[in-house]
This record gives C-alpha cells, sequence and structure tokens, in this order.
C-alpha cells in the first residue's frame, strides 16, 4: 500500500515483526505505554485498532489524544459507540429501539427503576467482591443479594442495570463500511436465546429461522448506525428479537469473533476488505447475497470445565468459552452435528441411558419431542423427578432418578459416576440454594466423568433432532472448496 501500518493484537500467536524488542514490548504488556513505545520504534503512518478484541478499542481514544493517527473509523466513534450514554443518546435520535438502562448510583433509584421495568433484570456492578461481573436477577432476593455482593454502589462505582427480554432471540450483524457505507455484511443467529454470552453461543451462519421483516429492519438499522458514526472498517452489532420487535444490545467497532467464521462460510475475505478500507483504498460493495447460500455453517464452543476445579459448567451471561469450532454442512442440522462432535460432544451409546433434567415448564415443553425422538430411537431415558413425571403424563416413559440431595435409591450421581449414562441434559431451573446445589452436583459429575452435558434446552432440542434423524452415518465428508 506504499506505507507500514501497525495493528494492535493482544494476541501473541497472531503477531509477527522483524524486531526483537518490539516483540517484547508487545507481549509484556499491551498498555498505552507499550504502544507509544512501538510507534517510536517503528515510526508508522498510522494505527490499526480494529482487529485485535477489546483493548485495542479502549486504547483508541488514549493513542488519539498522543496524536497518534487512527486508520479507518475514528477514534471519536469508537468512543461514541463504547460510552453507553454516548451510544444511547445517538440510538435515540435515530429512533432505535434499545433494551431500557440506568447507570444508578444509589439503592433506592435501583430499586425504582426495577419496580419501573420488572424483573429479570441485568446487573453490571463497576466493581464485586470475588470477581463476579453481570449477572441476570429474576425474583426480589436476587436482586437484593446481587446488591449485597456488589463493594460499593456510588457516584464513583455505580451499577448499570439494564432491562431483560426472556425468550428472546440473538442476532448478530458483521459487516465493513467505507465512510458510513456498507459495503458487505452477513446476519447470523444464535441457537440459545439471549442471556449466553455471545463468545459462548452456538451461533448459525445465514441465518435460518428469521422473519425477512427481522433481516430487513437488521440491515436498515445498521446503515443507519454506520452513516452516523461514519465507519471506515470492520463492525459488529447486536441484537435482541422478539414477538417482531427488533433491540439494539451493543455495536462494536471492530472485528468481532464471527468475522472468520463468515469469511470462512462465504468465501469472502471480510477482514481483507476491511484492511483495504483502512488503508485508504477505494473498494467496491460485495454483489453477492449471503441468502442463497446453499449451505449453512454453524460454530461451537470449546469449554474446559475439566480443568477448572468445582466451576459450575453452566452458560450465563458472562463468557466461559476457551475455544470454538465451525462446521459446514449442507442443512442446519447437519453443519450443527459436525460442530458438535467435533467441540468434544460423542453421539450417546444405545448401552447406556440419557439423564433429563429439563428445568422449568417451558423447558420441559422445548424438550418433549426431542424426549420422544430419543425414546422412539430406542434410548433408555432417566429423569429426575418433577421431569419424569412430566414425560409420563405425555406419554414417554422415563426411569426416576433421585437428586444428588436424597437418601433415596437410585440416585442420580450414583449413575453418572457408575458411566450408566452417556448424555446429561441439565436445563437450571431457578436460583433457589435447592436447585443451585443439586443442579451443580449433577452438572459437575457430568464433567468430571467425561459425560457431555448439554445446558441450554434449545441447543439440547435441536442436537437431538440431529442426532436422531442424521447420526454420524448421515454426516456428508467433503472438503471446504466443494460447498
Amino acid at each position: 500500500m506504499g506505507y507500514r501500518a501497525i495493528m494492535i493484537n493482544y494476541n501473541p500467536e497472531t503477531v509477527s515483526t522483524d524486531y526483537d524488542v518490539c516483540d517484547r514490548l508487545f507481549f509484556d504488556e499491551l498498555t498505552l505505554e507499550r504502544v507509544l513505545d512501538i510507534c517510536d520504534l517503528e515510526q508508522p503512518k498510522g494505527v490499526i485498532v480494529s482487529t485485535g478484541g477489546q483493548i485495542p478499542n479502549n486504547l483508541a481514544l488514549l493513542l488519539d489524544n498522543q496524536y497518534i493517527k487512527i486508520l479507518g473509523t475514528s477514534a471519536k466513534s469508537i468512543d461514541m459507540a463504547e460510552d453507553r450514554q454516548k451510544f444511547s443518546a445517538m440510538c435515540d435520535s435515530l429512533g432505535i429501539d434499545q433494551p431500557r438502562w440506568k447507570e444508578l448510583t444509589n439503592i433506592n433509584d435501583i430499586y425504582s427503576f426495577v419496580e419501573e421495568v420488572g424483573l429479570p433484570v441485568l446487573i453490571r456492578p463497576s466493581y464485586v467482591l470475588s470477581g463476579a461481573a453481570m449477572r441476570v436477577v429474576s425474583n426480589r432476593d436476587e436482586l437484593e443479594n446481587a446488591l449485597r455482593n456488589a463493594a460499593v454502589v456510588s457516584q464513583e462505582h455505580p451499577v448499570v442495570v439494564t432491562e431483560f427480554m426472556q425468550r428472546a432471540k440473538e442476532v448478530e450483524i458483521d459487516a465493513v463500511a467505507q465512510n458510513g457505507i456498507i459495503k458487505c455484511y452477513a446476519i447470523s443467529e444464535h441457537i440459545e436465546y439471549a442471556g449466553v454470552h455471545s463468545g459462548d453461543a452456538t451461533v448459525v451462519f445465514p441465518a435460518q429461522k428469521l422473519y425477512y421483516e427481522t433481516i430487513r429492519r437488521i440491515k436498515k438499522i445498521s446503515k443507519q448506525i454506520a452513516q452516523a458514526l461514519n465507519i471506515s472498517g470492520p463492525f459488529n452489532i447486536q441484537f435482541l428479537a422478539k414477538d417482531n420487535a427488533l433491540r439494539v444490545i451493543e455495536c462494536n467497532l471492530r472485528a468481532s469473533r464471527s468475522f472468520p467464521f463468515v469469511s470462512k462460510i462465504t468465501k469472502f475475505n471480510f477482514i481483507g476488505m476491511a484492511t483495504e478500507i483502512m488503508l485508504g483504498k477505494e473498494v467496491q460493495p460485495y454483489g453477492k447475497t449471503f441468502a442463497d447460500i446453499d449451505y449453512v455453517g454453524v460454530k461451537s464452543s470449546q469449554f474446559s470445565f475439566a480443568r477448572l476445579l468445582k466451576a459450575d459448567p453452566v452458560l450465563g451471561v458472562d463468557m466461559a468459552s476457551t475455544g470454538e469450532v465451525a462446521c459446514i454442512g449442507d442443512n442446519y442440522h447437519e453443519a450443527l452435528l459436525k460442530s458438535m462432535l467435533s467441540v468434544g460432544h460423542r453421539i450417546p451409546s444405545m448401552d447406556k441411558g440419557i439423564l433429563i433434567s429439563s428445568g422449568t415448564s417451558k423447558s420441559k415443553v422445548e424438550l418433549l419431542e426431542a424426549s420422544r425422538m430419543l425414546k422412539e430411537k430406542g434410548y433408555k431415558l432417566y429423569a429426575t423427578s418433577g421431569t419424569a413425571a412430566f414425560m409420563t403424563d405425555n406419554g414417554i416413559d422415563a426411569e426416576i432418578l433421585h437428586w444428588p440431595d436424597s437418601d433415596k435409591k437410585p440416585n442420580v450421581l450414583d449413575f453418572i459416576a457408575d458411566h450408566k449414562i452417556d448424555l446429561v441434559i441439565n436445563i437450571p431451573k431457578n436460583n433457589t440454594p435447592r436447585e443451585l446445589e443439586n443442579g451443580h452436583k449433577i452438572r459437575r459429575a457430568a464433567v468430571d466423568h467425561n459425560i457431555p452435558l448439554i445446558t441450554n434446552a434449545r441447543l439440547a432440542g435441536a442436537y437431538i433432532w440431529s442426532v436422531c434423524k442424521i447420526g454420524v452415518e448421515g454426516l456428508g465428508i467433503r472438503h471446504w472448496a466443494e460447498y
């Protein structure tokens, strides 16, 4: 391109340089001072902050204040997207809906806001004890407990309280823009309902179960935001979709973790186009419509709970995954089964049983058809008492396994320890002490005995359908280039 640029990246494996001293500066600690040291050494024409995750974005305004040229989207726009107050005000001016939220500095205001929006809500303290972060609270007791765990709520340590939409679909758009005009985009959806961190969620591209109206509005809102922020480079917007209503969660003016995923599926280099834009080259819009792709990609997350003693292997608003695998299939269920098998799941053995503890009434209904499929396939079904009663009422035979804290036999922990179960589906029901304790013991036992575990009802239902209707014998083995 005629000049050199520095790309700030927090991952040592993705950075290469000719200078040993630069290696040491990069990998010691990524701070403003370190980046300024590198700039003094390299004397770049500009710095790219859009490809290294959140840390470079956080440095954008500081670098701009030090007269370091930011290539692509301006530091002011990055700050507007990162600052909740500024971004929310911008969305209001554009008529874009968001979940209701407030940054509050005293306990009484928090209770008043919760009364206004209703439970559940998402609590994000600025500083909490024990390293806890965001959490969803569903009742008054959980709210009081969350606020007790916050070290202090004050002007210096506000708490962000956000309306939490239950059973809402989470949708993402990954896109590249130049001077506020979108040049390419990809819309994907999460299998899990919103409430699972996007880094842990199972992502499907192209989106398979969205209304055309929802897709149209996603494109319209994305165009508005890209123009308002005058984006030149990569960006990602996350949405909540429910009952054909669409709300913006956040906008990240950087390449997301799904950029390589959608690039691989579309066979179009999103970050390649973004880099050309950030280096000042005029690019042409990508003309193809990704909705016409005749195959599907699914990205599943990899977890390392087995290495984390006593950690509860359940998904939530905090990211817990340590990796991910994307696979392509001729259809949604084939791609899902491939990706799930790739991150460590296995087809349950017919010689062993499957344990289902299906949580809330809605989750029980959601898993009913999946349970029926497993029974018709010939699997032996075990269930905790409430789930077993529900299944029996609906004509599905399941043997009761008693809770870990029960003296009755057969006990669920004994069956897991004896490896009589080859898949555990445990959907958290609520946050009462007994449910938490029993659920944690079941999930932890599954992980400790290397038994596949699923803790989300929508994912469990989709996976079971894939196992029963496709199976290993139905998976096509094809090279990426064949799709």
